[in-house]
């Protein structure tokens, strides 16, 4: 067992977890917050994305440990940490239809508007690829992200 401290969403936790245990199942089971999504656990679906210092990563297969000392944010921090726009667009195009994935979507959109607050349709193109969403909302995911860019972006 290890002792790791983790900062999510503003608060501090310290937590007594299993040295190699992905930061998914940390924040999920020992922090409490089930908004970051499960997918394959290999990091390629991106259901799992989460924001660290400002960058979108996949959390199935980043040891919780890799995350100490950074600042973590989830999908109920988002609004809080500069998301409240990205998040109203996403409800203005009504993008999610499961939802399954529409977490991990809106923290990778999330991380690209941080590192580029006025991309190209290629730009979000290519940073949406590896989000996989099986209901196929893609182009309001798109159109959704455009609207946050006008309406403030990610702060």
């Amino acid at each position: 067992m290890a002792s790791i401290s983790l900062q999510v969403n503003g608060k501090d936790y310290r937590i007594d977890v299993e040295e190699d245990i992905p930061l998914l199942w940390a924040i999920r089971e020992h922090v409490g917050l089930v908004g970051t999504k499960f997918g394959c656990g290999m990091a390629q679906c991106g259901a799992c994305t989460v924001l660290i210092d400002g960058m979108a990563v996949r959390s199935c297969s980043l040891p919780a440990k890799g995350a100490e000392n950074k600042k973590i944010v989830t999908i109920e921090g988002l609004a809080g940490n500069g998301g409240k726009a990205l998040q109203e667009a996403w409800k203005e195009h009504d993008t999610p239809q499961c939802g399954y994935c529409q977490a991990g979507q809106i923290m990778n959109a999330a991380g690209l508007l941080k590192s580029n607050p006025n991309p190209t349709d290629e730009e979000i193109e290519k940073a949406m690829d590896g989000n996989i969403c099986r209901c196929g909302s893609y182009m309001r995911i798109k159109a959704a992200i455009k609207t946050a860019i006008k309406n403030g972006g990610v702060a």
